[in-house]
């Protein structure tokens, strides 16, 4: 019988053991760098990487993913991006009230705008509330919306009596009234035209302060008024929303610390109905803004509180004391509604200088407005101030086409603008002939131009029954004043940032040289990214809405990977036979998807 090497088998046991631990160890290092490469290098791991986003306020780990995901998309992988929450259908990022109750209450800052960084933004898509449908078409809308677009009853039940709006069936009706005026806006508008010249085109520019659901403005537009009516986000919730739901042209801000984002001697008439703004607070300091917003010989209208309000004595007089001082002449005092005159010669302005009222400095430019701080002084009038007054300026509207005096303070202005409009009409009737755009249909009522210039897109729109949001990057040149001077509302903004809208806003959003909008104009160098406005665009985008971006060849093929990232049917086009340049359009339409219910 042979010999049996027990120390011999028991190592090569353990060499057997030793080698199994080895291959096994080996096969998972293997199988990691095949998974990693699918991650990375796969649809799969795209997929993977993109649904790890889902909730609304990032976390550090979420910043790092949202960098990945905005590097692939760019990068032309086929992603989409995934929905919010459910629960984010009206989200605002820059008036988000979970975020701004923690800010200072002094002037009502924590009601202003206050915008997250990127990296907390979370980079999903905002869906439609449950049971959406498409808006009803301009202009049945200015009477009734669909309930379940918006279902919010605190407005209806606390304002239904005062003719606010009212539940009915499936819809929210709005009879027209106010809190000020519940017998309805044409009533009241008639009476107010016993003092201003409402029709005949001398007035066109109105603000509308504290609107509610801005039936004021709406009753206007029957009178070419074009109203920007504005709110803050407050209790009520959903003004501003109601008011875009209607058609209304309309806008989420508060009168706080910092200066409206319009530019000086804009608005041929600002109104306040009730809109509970403390003017003669803080040295005046709201009065004043009031001040630099209107045109000279524009008209002021407050109704309600102070004008002779019980229990308001002092601050009646106070408002008073604030509008003498600024040489304002009083037209009337009806009731509790005051109709003031601003004077068009600054003689008188002068003189009062010389008794205490403080002037701001030469150096302050009045139209510079985006995030700026109140002044507590009154803007000094443009260079150009004599041929910007209401009855000096042209009625409209002959204002639309007519080189505004502040297009010369440009140079080259009087050539620009005038090429500017041509150069518009050429372009938005090759979109209506050869794109088949939905422009100067029923299905098209709120519009956007993201890159405003000199109005040219909204000014040839002007026969059709939309309202355009004439939108002037705050680091372009300042443009604006010459859109209000031709009888066209607008605001600053940077598109690096979200815009102060509700979701679901805008039927058309226009928008020509995307670079423009997020590139630093000294260094060259992007400010953001193009995912992140593409994603903002996506937010305020009805449903069956439709997008047209104008760019370079190189700029469009990157913006159409984004585009299907965000679920829009798109198509590239090339430009007009008479355009010039290395330019094509993407035109894109946002699909109508919704997440799927628990029940489902």
């Amino acid at each position: 019988m042979g010999h049996l090497d027990l120390t011999s088998s028991k190592h090569q046991i353990t060499q057997i053991r030793r080698w199994r631990f080895l291959d096994f160890v080996s096969l998972i290092f293997f199988a990691a760098i095949f998974l990693f490469l699918v991650l990375v290098l796969t649809p799969f791991g795209d997929s993977i990487a993109v649904s790890g986003s889902q909730s609304l306020v990032a976390s550090t780990t979420g910043a790092k993913r949202r960098h990945h995901l905005i590097a692939l998309i760019e990068a032309g992988r086929n992603l989409t991006i995934p929905s919010c929450v459910s629960d984010a259908v009206d989200y605002m990022p820059c008036e988000d009230p979970n975020r701004n109750r923690l800010l200072s209450r002094d002037m009502n800052y924590y009601r202003e705008r206050h915008c997250p960084p990127a990296d907390e933004r979370e980079l999903c898509l905002i869906p439609p509330p449950e049971g959406y449908s498409i808006p009803i078409q301009w202009p049945a809308s200015l009477y009734k919306i669909w309930h379940e677009n918006m279902p919010y009853n605190k407005l209806a039940e606390r304002k239904g009596h005062q003719g606010w709006m009212k539940k009915e069936g499936p819809h929210f009706i709005f009879p027209g009234g106010g809190t000020m005026f519940p017998d309805g806006a044409v009533k009241y508008i008639e009476q107010l035209e016993h003092y201003i010249p409402i029709s005949g085109g001398v007035l066109r520019t109105a603000l509308d302060m504290g609107c509610g659901v801005a039936s004021f403005g709406g009753y206007l537009l029957a009178e070419d008024l074009l109203t920007f009516s504005f709110a803050p986000r407050d209790s009520h919730k959903s003004q501003i929303q109601f008011a875009l739901e209607r058609g209304i042209p309309a806008f989420v801000l508060m009168l706080g610390t910092r200066r409206l984002p319009f530019p000086a001697f804009s608005f041929d008439l600002i109104h306040c109905s009730r809109c509970l703004i403390p003017f003669t607070a803080y040295n005046a300091t709201y009065f004043m803004e009031v001040d630099r917003l209107l045109r000279p010989g524009g008209y002021l209208v407050i109704s309600g509180p102070p004008v002779q309000w019980h229990g308001l004595n002092n601050e009646w007089r106070d408002l008073q004391a604030v509008v003498k001082a600024l040489c304002y002449e009083s037209v009337v005092v009806d009731g509790n509604t005051a109709i003031w005159k601003k004077p068009v010669n600054v003689s008188c302005l002068e003189a009062q200088n010389e008794h205490g009222l403080k002037l701001c400095n030469k150096s302050d430019d009045p139209s510079s407005a985006w995030y700026v701080k109140l002044k507590k002084c009154v803007s000094r009038p443009s260079v150009v101030n004599g041929k910007l007054a209401v009855g000096e300026i042209p009625k409209w509207p002959l204002r639309l086409t007519k080189t505004p005096s502040r297009a010369t303070l440009f140079k080259n202005g009087n050539e620009w603008f005038e090429t500017n409009t041509h150069l518009w009409e050429r372009r938005v009737l090759h979109y209506k002939k050869s794109l088949n755009l939905k422009l100067g249909t029923e299905a098209v009522r709120n519009v956007m131009d993201m890159n405003a210039d000199f109005g040219g897109f909204a000014a040839a729109l002007i026969s059709d029954p939309v309202w355009v949001m004439n939108v002037v990057p705050h680091n372009k040149l300042s443009t604006l004043g010459v859109i209000f001077d031709r009888g066209l509302i607008g605001v600053y903004h940077d598109w690096c940032e979200p815009f102060s809208s509700y979701p679901r806003t805008y039927d058309f959003i226009h928008m020509a040289s995307v670079e423009s909008l997020i590139q630093d104009p000294v260094t060259r160098k992007y400010r953001c990214n193009v995912v992140d406005v593409m994603v903002e665009i996506d937010r305020l985008l009805r449903p069956e809405g439709t997008v047209v971006i104008r760019d370079s060849h190189e700029m469009i093929k990157k913006m159409n990977h984004i585009a299907n990232a965000v679920r829009w049917e798109s198509k590239i086009h090339d430009t007009e036979p008479e355009s010039l340049g290395n330019e094509q359009i993407l035109v894109a339409t946002k699909l109508f998807w919704r997440i799927a219910s628990s029940s489902q």
